[in-house]
């Protein structure tokens, strides 16, 4: 199974949006859990959201109400949709198939005040 990968970072004012994709390649990714995850300079790595093979969904509650999950199986992507950001979502965040343990490289994240 092929390495993910993240795209859609970038900077972007408070109060702004972005959309996160994690594409990934090979026949278990349509029947394996996702997780967005996200590391900020001196933090540890955290979870941030997950969304099952049928597409049930989790999300962390410092950004329940405003990022969303989803995942487009013929795709082979997941999503991920941030909306008000916050200078504190200011991370890297990437991507993992929960089935496989694989991760991504990671997407840096800047969300400027």
């Amino acid at each position: 199974q092929a390495q993910p990968v993240e795209s859609g970072g970038g900077l972007v004012q408070a109060g702004g949006s972005l959309r996160l994709s994690c594409a990934a390649s090979g026949s278990i990714f349509s029947i394996s859990a996702v997780g967005w995850y996200r590391q900020a300079p001196g933090k540890q790595r955290e979870l941030v959201a997950t969304i099952t093979s049928r597409g049930i969904t989790n999300v962390a509650d410092s950004v329940k109400g405003r990022f969303t999950i989803s995942r487009d199986n013929r795709q082979k992507t997941v999503y991920l949709q941030m909306n008000s950001l916050k200078p504190e979502d200011t991370a890297v965040y990437y991507c993992r198939v929960i089935t496989t343990g694989i991760w991504g490289q990671g997407t840096q994240v800047t969300v400027s005040s």
